[in-house]
């Protein structure tokens, strides 16, 4: 299993493709606050939940000062397909190899209908205008999440 993150630690940066095929780089949101979640799989129950919940969500985030970024393993052309279908309106980025997900500890065996099994562990990271980690949040649940996540932030 990847090392988990943890408040005070530095967010390791990435450049992911998202969905309409631009480039996203955590270096180039340096001054901002990002949300970073990630979730296992486009247009599945639990991350459409989790999804249009960050979607209904965004004006409150962002009026709050809070970037919202979405990470996958799933190939940008699902991303894109998800993004149209459900409207959203935050940016989600393709980490097929899962190597971001590695390096934020998003990565490794978790229990799937009561198997384990090795693949994404849905997890929200919060990381300040300086690139530190302030919230590193594993094993969350989709429905509820944003929620909980906003009383955290107090926004």
């Amino acid at each position: 299993m990847s090392e988990r993150l943890a408040s005070g630690d530095t967010a390791p940066d990435f450049t992911l493709t998202t969905a309409t095929g631009d480039s996203v780089s955590l270096k180039d949101l340096r001054g901002q606050k990002v949300i970073i979640y990630f979730y296992p799989k486009a247009s599945t129950p639990g991350c459409t939940t989790q999804a249009c919940d960050f979607r209904d969500s965004m004006a409150s985030l962002q009026g709050a000062g809070y970037h919202v970024l979405g990470v996958s393993p799933d190939p940008v052309a699902a991303l894109e397909k998800f993004t149209a279908d459900q409207q959203l309106t935050f940016p989600l980025l393709s980490d097929e190899d899962h190597s971001v997900a590695e390096a934020y500890g998003a990565w490794g065996e978790k229990k799937n209908y009561g198997r384990v099994v090795e693949g994404l562990i849905r997890s929200t990271i919060v990381v300040d205008e300086n690139g530190v980690v302030e919230h590193a949040l594993y094993n969350v649940k989709a429905t509820g999440h944003v929620q909980r996540l906003k009383d955290k932030l107090g926004v």
